[in-house]
């Protein structure tokens, strides 16, 4: 039967003089309960109480070693089989305190292994229930789509929770990592509101796909998006049009992303037609065209409507106003610049009864000398496009006899004729061909005296075929049934 003992009395001095051989040691007597207690706070003291001190550097590094495993893994498992290290810690010092000869009850012992093992365990405990509180805040946050509020919470985790708890507080870094990858899609989302730059958009739409693939973060991606959402329209109605339309183009993908195409629905409209309007004030019609345009076909019943309709036609007016102007600029004859390829000005004035105000182009020695009131250098201005070719001899009027006593080779009669001009006459507001028709214009004939110049030594005399001489009010009257409908 074991009996309780001072620990004064665990060791007896050996019998007889000092320096001579005793009898063997008697074994020291051991405390099962305490040898249990030690184990159980995971360092090995039961086995220090018992004098196995390399047994107790194995256990102790074997549970640094499941320690570290289980902060690592943060799996179940891990945490499993550092319970049954410790339960078999606990047994194995019982069992080798039980097969001692002498058992003895140590109140101390068992008072300070209690006590290491106690708080030990309480820390561990302690530890474990603060990482449940950790992992609810953080997935509380996360149901709000509070992801500031999510990663300020791991942000508590520290090796002690990884310790006690790392299956629990692990899930938590997956929310960190996630917010992190959210973070970077709304500062993407951003940019792209900032200047219109699709590539960004799809390239946040992509990172928001990616953090869906995983369970839970629906209400996350949905706080990112729906930020992005509420920043349209922007400040420029062209970036907001390409925005808007790659977000009506956007495949479906059946969950939260799918929202942002209410938002383009709803913003696009206005965004195309304000689109339009400043980039006719930039004179890039052929893109306002385009713009006004894509709201017709997209949104026909649409209240703006009429004033994108009124964008078309103001923008296709501009596009044909400056193609005309180019043309007239590379005129230089009446084969040439738009003589050659005319076109259309639907804006031009119409084709009326009366007198239309012409732009004359290629040879205007006689066209200059009109009524300031039929002519026009403005293509806006004109009804007509007559292009006018080189003065020929029309119609023959009279011949002369001339003498000249200083030249032998002067002519005995000269042929006066009208002055023909072969005229394109085009309807400018159609680009279609008027007629095609000539005009001859009358004038004096057979003056008393004939002028004319030579070049070289001998006088040749002129011509035996001249132009009649004409006056403004002849030119006028060739001309009047051009401009006059």
């Amino acid at each position: 039967m074991d009996h309780p003992t001072d620990e004064h009395d665990a060791y007896r001095p050996p019998d007889g003089p000092p320096g001579a051989a005793g009898p063997p040691r008697a074994p020291v007597p051991c405390d099962p309960v305490a040898a249990a207690l030690g184990n159980a706070s995971l360092l090995g003291i039961g086995y220090l109480l018992l004098g196995h001190r390399r047994l107790a550097a194995l256990a102790a590094l074997g549970t640094a070693v499941l320690l570290d495993l289980t902060a690592s893994a943060a799996a179940t498992w891990c945490e499993l089989l550092l319970l049954l290290w410790w339960a078999a810690g606990i047994a194995h010092g019982w069992f080798l305190a039980r097969r001692r000869a002498e058992h003895t009850v140590r109140r101390g012992q068992r008072a300070g292994t209690l006590a290491v093992t106690v708080t030990m365990l309480l820390t561990a405990a302690l530890l474990r229930v603060d990482a449940y509180g950790i992992e609810d805040r953080v997935n509380e946050a996360r149901e709000r789509g509070d992801c500031e509020a999510a990663v300020s919470a791991q942000d508590e985790v520290w090796f002690g929770h990884r310790l006690a708890g790392a299956p629990l507080v692990e899930p938590g870094d997956a929310v960190v990592e996630a917010c992190h990858r959210l973070e970077r899609a709304a500062s993407t989302l951003a940019d792209a509101g900032r200047n219109g730059n699709t590539e960004n958009l799809e390239r946040g739409f992509g990172i928001l796909a990616g953090v869906l693939k995983k369970p839970g973060n629906e209400q996350s991606v949905k706080t990112v998006l729906d930020t992005f959402l509420r920043g349209l329209p922007t400040k420029d109605p062209c970036d907001t049009a390409g925005i808007t339309d790659w977000l009506r183009n956007r495949e479906p993908s059946r969950d939260v992303l799918d929202r942002s195409a209410d938002t383009a629905t709803r913003t696009q409209p206005a965004a195309l037609v304000g689109c339009g309007d400043d980039l006719m004030d930039e004179d890039d019609w052929q893109r306002a065209r385009a713009h006004y345009q894509r709201f017709l076909d997209v949104y026909p019943d649409d209240a703006r409507s009429g004033e994108a309709r009124g964008g078309v036609e103001k923008a296709t007016r501009a596009i044909e106003l400056n193609k005309v102007r180019s043309l007239v600029d590379d005129t230089i004859d009446a084969e040439s610049g738009y003589c050659d390829t005319p076109a259309k000005y639907s804006g031009a004035p119409p084709y009326r009864k009366g007198v239309n105000r012409v732009l004359f182009l290629g040879d205007t020695e006689y066209t200059d000398q009109l009524p300031g009131d039929w002519r026009t250098g403005d293509p806006a201005k004109a009804a007509l496009v007559v292009c006018a070719d080189a003065a020929e001899n029309g119609a023959a009027v009279e011949t002369c006899y001339y003498e000249n006593d200083l030249s032998e080779y002067l002519p005995h009669s000269v042929t006066f004729h009208k002055v023909k001009i072969p005229l394109k006459v085009y309807e400018l507001r159609t680009g279609k061909r008027v007629d095609a028709r000539e005009v001859q214009i009358s004038g004096k004939s057979c003056p008393s005296v004939l002028y004319y110049e030579y070049y070289g030594p001998t006088d040749l005399g002129p011509g035996g075929e001249e132009f009649v001489s004409t006056a403004k009010s002849d030119v006028r009257d060739a001309f009047r049934p051009v401009v006059t409908r």
